[in-house]
């Protein structure tokens, strides 16, 4: 069947559009990046709650956590590199440390990224973030799920990280799908190995599985877009009937998926794992999917370093 790609940045705009006209107290905020972040459809419909700072990421959070303290729900948004990392300080002591609702809904994340290059491609974010005290991380996989991870935030009350994908991505989920913060999803049983994705890389995997059985490898798919908190209880019990993991992102292989499920892993039940990711090095300049490929991301790549994983 062929997919339907769509861009989860557009359904991001819509969706704080949807939530601004049914919530007076929510508020959006960018830094000059509105445009690429498509946080200018808030601008339109609600100019006298768009606030746009410039580039002064770290005044982005400050001031987002001021008007939180005041009964506003912030929506911030810039780039991933420049949210998670020019704004750190601002995000744990000023947001994360008083548990305050500010929501920071950073695009462009990864080496999906492209000819932007290495200084633009956020590959320690999950990292940083999911370090802080208090805060949630969600790495959505598509739109619908973007879409639904934005309605959540709203609603919850505490510090949300979400990063959303520069690039369309294919279809996985439909309005049946149903996020669940607590709960990671099951994409596909399997009994040889178990394969943890999440964010743009889902659809690799996915598709990964279905080039593995061919090679007679029943693979079991598992999508986690909730890196913190982490479902432990699906990741133990998969690794328990598989005995083999192996996580996928796109991001350093030190400190996010591929680290938060060898946290669980080896406190609970040990099991060999095989991280894969951006091996401790920085991104470069190119094409989207040129560079899925050179850092062994795509289905091709992924299901020969599996196959010679579960050897």
């Amino acid at each position: 069947m062929e997919r339907t790609f769509k861009s989860p940045r557009a359904e991001y705009g819509k969706t704080l559009v949807a939530l601004g006209q049914k919530n007076k107290n929510i508020v959006v905020m960018d830094a000059d990046l509105s445009c690429s972040t498509q946080t200018k459809m808030f601008a339109k419909e609600f100019p006298d709650r768009f606030f746009n700072v410039g580039i002064a990421e770290q005044d982005l959070m400050t001031t987002a956590a001021g008007l939180s303290t005041v009964g506003k729900i912030p929506f911030v948004s810039t780039f991933a590199m420049f949210a998670s990392g020019r704004a750190w300080e601002q995000i744990r002591n000023s947001i994360c440390y008083s548990k305050l609702n500010v929501k920071i809904c950073a695009t462009h994340g990864g080496i999906t990224v492209g000819e932007d290059g290495a200084s633009h491609q956020a590959l320690e974010d999950i990292s940083l973030m999911r370090s802080i005290p208090n805060m949630t991380v969600i790495i959505p996989a598509d739109s619908e799920e973007t879409k639904q991870a934005i309605e959540f935030a709203a609603e919850y009350d505490g510090p949300v990280y979400i990063r959303i994908a520069r690039t369309e991505l294919a279809d996985i989920f439909d309005t049946s799908y149903k996020f669940n913060i607590k709960k990671a999803v099951k994409l596909k049983e399997g009994k040889d190995v178990t394969i943890i994705s999440n964010g743009d890389t889902l659809v690799e995997v996915l598709d990964c599985a279905k080039i593995l059985s061919d090679k007679g490898i029943n693979a079991e798919v598992i999508h986690l877009p909730v890196v913190k908190p982490i479902d432990k209880e699906t990741v133990l019990e998969s690794a328990k009937k598989t005995k083999r993991v192996v996580t996928v992102e796109n991001h350093s292989v030190i400190g996010g998926l591929g680290s938060a499920v060898s946290e669980v892993l080896s406190e609970n039940q040990p099991t060999l794992l095989k991280r894969i990711g951006i091996n401790d090095e920085f991104g470069q300049s190119g094409k989207a999917k040129e560079l899925l490929e050179f850092y062994g991301l795509t289905a091709g790549k992924l299901s020969e370093t599996i196959t010679e994983f579960i050897k």
